[in-house]
């Protein structure tokens, strides 16, 4: 198949001038293996942002913003094997599968799917530095068509839309492969920060699917709509006093699990929740990645820290049964055309949504 199609393009890092509107972008076409989707949604995420500023450079040391980054000195990504542009950008897809590649299997044409973003070598699928991400090391959703093999997709047997299909890849993947690198199980008590966002929702959902005690931390605005997705307590985004206030929500002061994705300068309080022997967990920093720790509470209080980016293989068809049994809920936000996506990003990183924001090519 061959043929033009409607993209935003990211052509360099920078700002959102950098995300470019073409009406007639190269169509791609599945090589051997891969296969064609015609998207039907794309969820927005922090890495679409922060990739494109350039915010993984080690010379940033604030907030997820818009603004470029510094100068750069090294790659402004994350991934092991780097980033190129122009690049169109997106990694949740839903869409429809139109045409595949020699070796990939045709009985996928015509199947509703979504994307498992970490694009693993096959030959060393667990070789981590030979992973690469969709819509980011190589191209991604923000455009009418798209590729990824044939094995990063499955076809999902669902009555929700594409929309709220596409608020679950890479959030509850990421959610998912935290609790379990947290090895969260019935019992335990888990602390989300950022509980208002994409990964952060997700986890209040997947820790109380484990039979964890939930407490969420957002701002006093998002609770009504947090309270359906089961969390045991929410507290304020930033509480004066946080062991006061899990003491007064959940008749304890301290946790046995930190699932952080804010870090920035209200880090010390939720490692001093911890309680002896508990477990900090990682997949963000977008209040700011420079934090301060002291060392005698990490050791003496005998924590362990895990960072989580790459998960395991089998956490996105884990993922996938949880929608098909109807165990997680989609919490779609809003939904912008992709033509709009300087408009949609702009309301993303105001943060005044709960869940996810998706476009619509």
């Amino acid at each position: 198949m061959t043929g033009t199609m409607k993209a935003m393009v990211t052509m360099g890092h920078g700002g959102m001038d950098q995300m470019v509107w073409h009406e007639a972008w190269p169509r791609p076409a599945p090589g051997p293996g891969e296969v064609l989707i015609r998207v039907g949604a794309c969820g927005l995420n922090n890495t679409d942002v922060n990739t494109r500023a350039g915010w993984y450079a080690k010379e940033v040391r604030g907030p997820t913003t818009s603004d470029p980054a510094p100068e750069l000195h090294g790659d402004g990504t994350w991934g092991a094997s780097g980033l190129g542009f122009p690049r169109i950008q997106g990694a949740d897809v839903c869409g429809v599968v139109e045409a595949v590649g020699e070796g990939a299997d045709a009985a996928l044409i015509g199947r509703r799917v979504i994307t498992d973003n970490w694009v693993r070598d096959p030959a060393a699928p667990m070789d981590m530095d030979r992973a690469r991400y969709f819509g980011s090391e190589m191209d991604g959703g923000f455009a009418e068509y798209t590729v990824i093999p044939a094995r990063n997709v499955a076809a999902v047997d669902s009555a929700l839309s594409d929309a709220e299909l596409a608020t679950f890849s890479c959030s509850y993947t990421t959610a998912e492969g935290m609790l379990t690198r947290a090895g969260v199980v019935a019992g335990d008590v888990v602390l989300v920060t950022g509980a208002s966002g994409g990964v952060g929702s997700a986890l209040v959902q997947l820790a109380k699917r484990r039979g964890a005690v939930v407490v969420g931390m957002a701002s006093g605005d998002k609770h009504a709509a947090l309270a359906p997705l089961g969390a045991d307590a929410l507290l304020p985004r930033a509480p004066g006093d946080l062991r006061a206030a899990l003491q007064q929500a959940i008749g304890r002061d301290s946790v046995t699990v930190v699932a952080d994705i804010v870090g920035g300068p209200g880090f010390p309080q939720v490692i001093e929740a911890l309680a002896r022997g508990g477990r900090y967990t990682c997949s963000g920093a977008i209040a700011g990645p420079i934090v301060e720790l002291d060392l005698r509470t990490f050791y003496l209080n005998d924590l362990t820290f895990t960072g989580s980016t790459i998960v395991p293989p089998h956490v996105f068809g884990d993922v996938v049964g949880y929608i098909e049994r109807g165990e997680i809920r989609p919490l779609l936000a809003a939904t912008w055309p992709l033509r709009e996506l300087h408009a949609a990003q702009t309301a993303f990183l105001e943060k005044h949504h709960v869940g996810k924001i998706a476009v619509l090519p």
